[in-house]
């Protein structure tokens, strides 16, 4: 069992890395004060450097390359932003992944070579007012008609709401109960009776929009049926990966955090020697390096046991609620060795430490995942509602 990385994913990472550092922290910058997302012509950049649908395959425009990659790549430029990592968490590891493992071949020739070229930001539309965590209790439905589909409900905290230009869309496609009558659509942002509410504001996450998504008797081309009724298993089933992109995006804030810490205590003075002379500090680093490399490790397994597959339910929970509380834990002792520059705008902590505490809600929260793990453990679900 090798634990280092081969010489062209220390090439990828290093060049995403000089690239993130020379041309992404004015972009960083502006999406963060402005909240506003990254602009098209940057997304059209990360295609020009193969940074969308890095594990996607070549005969769709992607990369070819291991999920393990798209994580090395992700994990570079979402240590400067969020935001600006998003389109690339999207084609690697979001509802790009449902389309490109169980969506019909026409529709795949249609979504992935735009998602790979930037031409297209497609986002996934899951939550509802009263269903959230119990997502089999969803209630956007769908009726046939003719050789369309008719969608009717509400999405909540969907990210990329208003901005992406297409929406996986989990909703309920037959009358049988829970998730044997859950599939999912793709729709067109542009399509009628497709309304978006009000932008929300987060504490963090700025830059990644999100909005209520309303459905009024929206018409859907048969060809966009990503999977019928039925197919819940297969849509959760590409959520495993998501949950490793945002796992990688929690590494990511966790890393810069800590850098930024380590090298603050190596320049900072007090009662005449450098903070990393005491010992408290040296203790403190010590236990957010540990964290760190168990988090990096716990990805690895994820995406590397899945090879060019989708990974397990239980690897993929314990790698994102591991690095969920990581995230939280490593921010606040970074802003706390910092002191008032760790809660000072100025130098990114506080940006940091709002950041990461989303990620243990976003994508589903910590809580859920100890259960999934629990259910891995015994080989069954269990039933939340006894």
């Amino acid at each position: 069992m090798d634990f280092t990385l081969s010489e062209e994913q220390e090439a990828l990472r290093e060049t995403v890395r000089r690239f993130a550092a020379a041309e992404l922290p004015d972009a960083a910058r502006r999406c963060e004060e402005d909240d506003e997302p990254p602009p098209r012509a940057l997304i059209k950049r990360y295609a020009e450097l193969g940074l969308l649908g890095v594990n996607l395959d070549p005969a769709y425009g992607g990369g070819g390359q291991s999920h393990l990659d798209a994580v090395l790549a992700l994990e570079e430029v979402a240590k400067l932003s969020p935001a600006l990592a998003f389109p690339i968490f999207e084609s690697c590891f979001g509802p790009v992944l449902a389309i490109a493992h169980f969506a019909p071949e026409a529709l795949r020739q249609r979504v992935l070579p735009s998602v790979c070229q930037g031409d297209m930001i497609v986002a996934v539309a899951m939550s509802e007012p009263d269903a959230g965590t119990a997502l089999t209790d969803l209630a956007t439905s769908t009726r046939q008609d003719g050789d369309r589909i008719i969608l009717n409900g509400t999405k909540r905290w969907c990210s990329g709401a208003g901005h992406a230009d297409a929406y996986v869309v989990y909703c309920r496609m037959s009358d049988e109960p829970g998730a044997k009558g859950v599939g999912a659509v793709l729709v067109d942002k542009d399509t009628d009776g497709f309304t978006f509410g009000a932008r929300e504001r987060h504490m963090g996450f700025r830059g990644i929009c999100s909005a209520d998504m309303h459905f009024d008797d929206v018409p859907v081309a048969a060809e966009n049926l990503i999977v019928p009724a039925g197919g819940f298993r297969k849509l959760m089933e590409a959520f495993d990966l998501e949950r490793c992109g945002n796992t990688t995006m929690s590494l990511a804030i966790a890393q810069s955090a800590f850098d930024t810490a380590l090298a603050y205590v190596q320049e900072r003075s007090q009662f005449g020697k450098n903070l990393i002379e005491f010992q408290a500090v040296q203790l403190s680093l010590a236990e957010m390096k540990m964290k760190l490399d168990a988090s990096r490790l716990l990805l690895y397994r994820a995406v590397v046991n899945s090879g060019t597959g989708l990974p397990s339910v239980g690897d993929s929970s314990i790698a994102k609620c591991f690095a969920n509380e990581m995230v939280r834990e490593v921010t606040g002792k970074a802003m706390q060795l910092m002191g008032g520059y760790g809660y000072a705008q100025e130098y990114g902590i506080e940006q940091k430490m709002r950041d990461g505490w989303g990620w243990g809600i976003a994508g589903g929260s910590i809580d859920i995942q100890k259960t999934n793990i629990a259910a891995a453990l015994v080989g069954r679900r269990f039933d939340q509602r006894r």
